[in-house]
């Protein structure tokens, strides 16, 4: 038999969102999180390791794509609301979307970000 997952209230998501998941809101009963891009070359990227992350954890956000973004909507539908499963995908997607190798020193330098012809992502400024 198994256990029912606890369902968040929207108070307790709120308190949540800070630290990695600080770009993250809820709104109409979902998780949610905007990624602009810089073309559709990065929306498509965004989705690809967006997808690749949920199929391996089996679960599913919603996804509205567009030219330069991607909004992510993630809610598991079992409980009919946000759980822990909506936390930990959210935090991987965030770790994986906006890593920047350059910024943590050592042999990977990462994309030139002065260099519009590289850029694919528009990384986010942490919240004050």
């Amino acid at each position: 038999m198994t256990q029912a997952e606890k369902v968040y209230s929207d108070e307790e998501v709120q308190q949540r969102l800070t630290g990695p998941l600080q770009h993250w809101y809820m709104e109409d009963g979902w998780l949610r999180r905007k990624f602009k891009t810089e073309s559709w070359k990065g929306t498509l990227m965004v989705v690809n390791t967006v997808g690749h992350l949920a199929e391996s954890a089996w679960h599913h956000p919603d996804l509205t794509v567009s030219y330069a973004f991607v909004v992510v909507k993630l809610k598991t539908h079992s409980a009919k609301g946000i759980t822990d499963k909506d936390f930990a995908l959210a935090t991987r997607i965030e770790d994986v979307i906006q890593w920047q190798p350059g910024k943590e020193g050592g042999a990977l330098e990462g994309t030139p970000a002065d260099d519009q012809r590289f850029r694919y992502i528009k990384y986010d400024a942490p919240k004050a």
